[in-house]
């Protein structure tokens, strides 16, 4: 059962991250890039790393995603809608990655199992532990500190986008 949500998870994972990448609107493709990180958090989960989830889930969804909707609000998002792929530059990268799509088929189709090795959740489970608990108890405070720093710095860059009217 776990190998068959991991692979659910994976596929997500790879259909997002091409949707990233082939997505002419950068919103979507910044949304794409949400959904793909979500993904990740979910393969931590089912290797029983719910630290690496969290964090995953935290920091690139939480912070790189603010990052990049700075990034998108800065730019003129019709201009770049309308902008095409330069072309005939699309052949060598889609070749390559039928060419990686074949290896990993081969590679998941011919293994008996992903892995014999038990989970380091499990193996270091009072490290994680206590390192979650130092986290989230001792250090709670700076994690709401950046929070309000990141909503402080994505209403600038809203005002800093804004079009002035008249």
């Amino acid at each position: 059962m776990g190998q068959g949500f991991f692979l659910l998870f994976a596929a997500g994972a790879v259909i997002t991250a091409l949707t990233v990448v082939l997505a002419r609107n950068p919103v979507h493709s910044a949304l794409a890039l949400m959904a793909c990180f979500l993904q990740i958090s979910a393969i931590f989960v089912l290797l029983e790393a719910p630290l690496l989830a969290v964090v995953q889930i935290f920091v690139y969804v939480g912070a790189i995603m603010v990052l990049f909707l700075f990034v998108i609000m800065m730019i003129d998002v019709r201009e770049a809608v309308l902008q095409r792929f330069m072309p005939g530059r699309n052949l060598p990268a889609l070749t390559l990655l039928v060419l990686l799509g074949v290896e990993m088929l081969a590679l998941v189709l011919w293994s008996g199992r992903f892995s014999a090795v038990e989970p380091i959740a499990r193996r270091a489970g009072d490290q994680v532990r206590q390192l979650s608990t130092t986290l989230f108890a001792d250090y709670l405070l700076p994690f709401e500190v950046a929070s309000i720093i990141l909503l402080a710095a994505l209403v600038g860059a809203i005002v800093l986008a804004r079009k002035e009217s008249g």
